[in-house]
């Protein structure tokens, strides 16, 4: 059974940085896409970033990606999405995700795992 548990969201003023974490359990990760969405109340769940759990290809929501970032770490089975400049508009509950395909998408349909979400608050 594959697990996915985020952490780090909470409150954060207007131009400060979250650090996000995502720790996969469960199965080999090699050939999966981990991704990050998120969703605001009353909004359908957005594509934020996806990165392969192997190689060096990421990939992220053009409005984001001058202020986020995803990377990994292999030896802590962990996916980390690091967000700076962050403005009131990216509050929203964040999950993780996995996908086992070698393409990556930014449906939530092309994915088969969920986290169960962390909420990101950002005050103006």
């Amino acid at each position: 059974q594959v697990q996915l548990v985020e952490s780090g969201g909470g409150l954060v003023q207007a131009g400060g940085s979250l650090r996000l974490s995502c720790a996969a359990s469960g199965r080999t990760f090699s050939s999966y896409i981990m991704a990050w969405f998120r969703q605001a109340p009353g909004k359908e769940r957005e594509f934020v970033a996806a990165i392969r759990w192997s190689g060096s290809s990421t990939y992220l929501a053009a409005p984001l990606k001058d202020r986020f970032t995803i990377s990994r770490n292999n030896a802590k089975n962990t996916v980390s999405l690091q967000m700076n400049s962050l403005k009131p508009e990216d509050t929203a509950v964040y999950y993780c995700a996995a996908a086992g395909s070698s393409s990556a998408s930014s449906l939530p349909e092309a994915y088969d795992y969920w986290g169960q979400g962390t909420q990101v608050t950002v005050s103006s």
